[in-house]
This record gives structure tokens, sequence and C-alpha cells, in this order.
């Protein structure tokens, strides 16, 4: 049955998606104050599993998320996983608004990479927007000015591997459901991370196990809202709706943690900002199907 198109519903199912990430992000800083971010990681999947199994239940069971692409789930997850622990480590040591605003430099990699891998063609706006979001990335990193902090580096870094997640889910989605992309990512990345957080291990005390239920629920259905938004309504509606993130990042910064966001960071994000709104330009009247493989993505 064919979904209507709805603005409202798409705006309410984003406004889960950015809730969602905003709590996830404030829940990964609480809980890494205590525990290992490799521990993090790995109680978040295992955790998330079993989150997601109603909906693995409602869409056949077990035996409907067998796949016979293991090794392209496998790869997948050894990239994203990677991003994945760097975005997290960052997390630790940089303000949220700049985290949150050198994320959104991950459409720019993912143009470049399909360009170099997937045979997409470049044009002027996509070439454009490239530009803006690099020297939007150089005037929040300000390479010039000093000693660079490290977890702006590795924002950038996780922003490059979920732009590689992102061209490899793009080829898993011409088979698999978003439900068994998400299911098989906490799956490997359970198996990923247990060898990593056994020397880390520490049991979690009771006020930080609230916060990793956040973290497991936050990562696992903010996927499904996304999802749904984009059932709802094209990605050049839905993706702008994201780009809220960034000042209500800032706000949760200040407001929770008494971050200040100076006019340099918020001239780079500006102009990161900028060029992926010429990227979606680029695709003009891109339909749903395309936007749901990123919706996968986090």
């Amino acid at each position: 049955m064919k979904t209507q198109p709805s603005i409202l519903k798409a705006a309410l199912w984003m406004a889960g998606w950015l809730s969602l990430m905003l709590v996830t992000a404030i829940a990964g800083r609480e809980t890494t104050r205590e525990l290992d971010v490799f521990q993090v990681m790995l109680m978040r999947s295992v955790i998330g599993f079993f989150m997601l199994y109603p909906l693995v239940h409602a869409s056949g069971g077990l035996a409907a998320m067998k796949t016979a692409r293991p090794l392209g789930h496998i790869s997948r997850n050894v990239v994203h996983y990677t991003g994945q622990y760097l975005w997290l480590y960052a997390l630790t040591l940089i303000p949220l608004a700049q985290l949150i605003a050198i994320e959104f430099t991950m459409p720019i990699w993912t143009a470049i990479l399909a360009v170099l891998f997937l045979g997409e063609r470049m044009n002027i706006w996509k070439n454009v927007s490239i530009i803006l979001g690099l020297i939007g990335v150089a005037i929040i990193v300000r390479p010039g000015a000093g000693a660079i902090n490290p977890g702006q580096l590795y924002a950038l870094a996780s922003a490059v591997g979920f732009a590689i997640s992102v061209v490899m889910v793009k080829s898993l989605t011409r088979t698999e459901s978003v439900v068994k992309i998400i299911f098989w990512m906490l799956i490997i990345q359970s198996l990923i991370g247990l060898i990593p957080a056994i020397p880390v291990w520490q049991w979690p005390s009771l006020q930080t196990w609230p916060w990793l239920f956040v973290i497991a629920f936050g990562g696992t259905f903010s996927h499904y809202c996304m999802a749904r938004a984009m059932l709802h309504a094209d990605a050049t509606v839905v993706v702008p709706m994201d780009f809220l993130r960034v000042p209500l990042s800032a706000l949760a910064g200040w407001l929770v943690y008494s971050e200040r966001v100076d006019t340099i960071t918020v001239l780079g994000a500006a102009l990161i900002l900028a060029g992926n709104m010429l990227n979606l330009k680029s695709a003009g009247t891109a339909r749903i199907r395309p936007a749901l493989d990123n919706a996968t993505n986090r």
C-alpha cells in the first residue's frame, strides 16, 4: 500500500529523529564519563538488538533476516563501527555544536566517493557544495591558528567513515530491507565490539544504566524515524529539517554543559550547511528511495 505524502507526518517523524539524536549525544557524553567508549558501543549494540526485536518479529522473524550478502554487511559494519567510535570519542573532546557541524560534511565526502566508486557524475552545484564544505571545515578547525584539537580531527574522520558506510549501504539496499540492515548492524557490531570491550569492562553504576538505555534506544530507533519521514516526503523536503540539529545541538550544549559557540564555528557551520543545500539542489527531484539508503547509516 502506497504511503500518502504528508509534510506534517514527515515533520513529526523528523522531530522524533532530532530528539533522539540530541539525547543520544548527551547520553553518549554522560556514559563516557564513567565507561570506556568501546564498552559503551558494545552495550549500545546488545541492548539495541533486544529493542529492535519487535520490528524483526513483525518483519517475519529471524528467518526473514537471512542474507545472501554477509560480506557486504561485515565490511560495511567494520567501517561504520570505526566511524561511530571516532564520533563518540570526539564527543568527549569538543563541543556538541562543533561535532555536529563537522559531521554534516558527510554528504560532501559521500558525493566524492560516489563519483569515484559508483560512477556518479559531478556538476557545478556538487563542485560548489564540496568547496563550501571544505572551507567550512577549515574555518572550524583553523589549522593555522595553533594546535588543532584532536577531537576535531576525530570528528572529521568519523564523517569520512560514515560517508564510506553510506556508499556501501546504497549497494546493500538493492536487496536488503531497512530492518535487516539495522539487524545485521547490531549483530556484527556486537561481535566486533566484544574483543576491545573485554579489557576495559567495568560494571556500570546505577546512574549510568539509564543513559545506556537512552543510547541504545536512540541509536536504534532514530534510523526508523528518519526512514518513516522519507516515506511521507521527498529527500529535498526532509533533509533540510535535519539541519536543525546544528543550532539545536549548540542550544543543548549551552543549556546542559554551558558550552559557548564562537562566531568562527557559526560561520564554518553555515558554509557546510550551505554546501549541503546546494548538494540537495543538484539532486533536483530526488525521490524517496535514495534517501532511504542514508537513513540506515547512523
